[in-house]
């Protein structure tokens, strides 16, 4: 398709595209790039540019067809990311520069793995890829962004952005993941286990029963406007707990429960028949993201059950292969979830910060693969 058939158009806001257009573009396993999802941060307002996210999507048409985009943000901090480049900032300022606002293209408070760059199936990809470049280059340039960071893209995606502009910094990073090895139900999963860690698990489960905590999931239209509001209760504990307002808004929520009730799944935890913690996850079609957590109790392993083992089971129940449940955590390992690679990309605008970051992301990712490499040996299956 040559690239004189395309146009380029800069999205202030979600809503400035058809929730078919986009959606056409995502795959099913992708709740977070869905078109609902994105309009549901924005519509809330737990992005815009009060709270320092701008959205700026791009888009890619044939005439009247959208072929391609790229979700973006012109960004005044770095929180929210995951991806942590406050030293960069910290250089730049010390150099007499300015680091925000940055151009970012990712899902907001999202940390999970996925496509980014959304192309047509029927379209040349590089094509493509050269006019979200464009855009992007071209928003750097003209607003005075000090860079473009592309976080928690697919790997496949990183390689092909990789070998049509190899001036971009990869950054790597590690996360944890579970997947179905056909164990066929929870029994099945702590036999692949070794004995060490399938007591282990069995005594957490069992502590948590022992404490009178009863477990509940809940999905779509099941999940009420009571139970949500509970959820987001527990949710701003979790915050408060750190000293910090929460990312997202009860309106947020809400949101979802309307236009997305299909992709959430409500784990509660019940003390005498009432919710006293709750967990929200997404799923698409063979997958479960486990997403945000709360507690309005103090109690042992409770969060290991709601955010780890009701998972595991729900995806075993669903024929559901792969859960990811959230960023972090070494604890993870020891309950059979695998570290998985994961890069983001970086363009910096200024040559002396470009090859300083050049050169820390090459150092910090022999450490990272090292850590990794040594995380796979630790696994506790037989």
């Amino acid at each position: 398709m040559p690239s004189r058939s395309l146009s380029l158009a800069i999205l202030p806001a979600i809503e400035a595209v058809a929730a078919s257009q986009w959606d056409a573009l995502v795959g099913k396993d992708q709740p977070f790039l869905r078109h609902a999802f994105l309009q549901a941060l924005e519509g809330s307002g737990s992005v815009s540019s009060a709270t320092g996210w701008e959205p700026c999507h791009i888009s890619v048409w044939q005439a009247d067809r959208l072929v391609g985009a790229l979700p973006m943000y012109r960004k005044h901090h770095s929180y929210g990311e995951y991806v942590f480049d406050w030293g960069w900032a910290e250089a730049l300022e010390r150099a007499g520069g300015h680091y925000y606002p940055k151009a970012l293209s990712a899902i907001p408070f999202t940390p999970v793995p996925g496509p980014r760059s959304l192309i047509a199936a029927d379209v040349d990809a590089d094509a493509i890829r050269e006019q979200l470049a464009s855009a992007w280059q071209g928003q750097c340039e003209e607003l005075a962004l000090s860079s473009w960071h592309l976080l928690f893209a697919e790997e496949q995606e990183v390689a092909a952005w990789q070998r049509q502009f190899p001036g971009l910094i990869a950054r790597e990073g590690v996360q944890f993941q579970w997947r179905d090895r056909q164990f066929k139900d929870f029994d099945g999963f702590l036999a692949s286990l070794t004995s060490k860690r399938r007591k282990m698990i069995k005594r957490e489960r069992r502590l948590v029963a022992e404490q009178g905590f009863t477990m509940r999931r809940l999905e779509g239209n099941d999940i009420t406007q009571v139970a949500m509001a509970h959820f987001y209760r527990c949710y701003t504990i979790t915050y408060h707990e750190r000293g910090r307002p929460p990312y997202l808004n009860q309106a947020f929520f809400e949101r979802l429960r309307h236009t997305m009730p299909e992709a959430l799944v409500l784990v509660q935890a019940l003390l005498d028949g009432q919710p006293v913690a709750a967990a929200l996850c997404f799923r698409g079609e063979t997958a479960l993201y486990g997403r945000y957590w709360g507690s309005e109790v103090v109690a042992d392993c409770l969060h290991f059950e709601a955010c780890y083992y009701q998972g595991i089971e729900y995806c075993l129940a669903q024929g559901l292969t792969l859960f990811d449940p959230g960023t972090q955590g070494e604890h993870k390992l020891v309950r059979g979830f695998a570290p998985q690679r994961v890069r983001s990309l970086h363009y910096l605008a200024h040559p002396g910060l470009a090859a300083g970051v050049a050169r820390f992301c090459q150092q910090e990712a022999a450490h990272i693969n090292a850590y990794r490499q040594a995380a796979a040996q630790a696994l506790p299956f037989k």
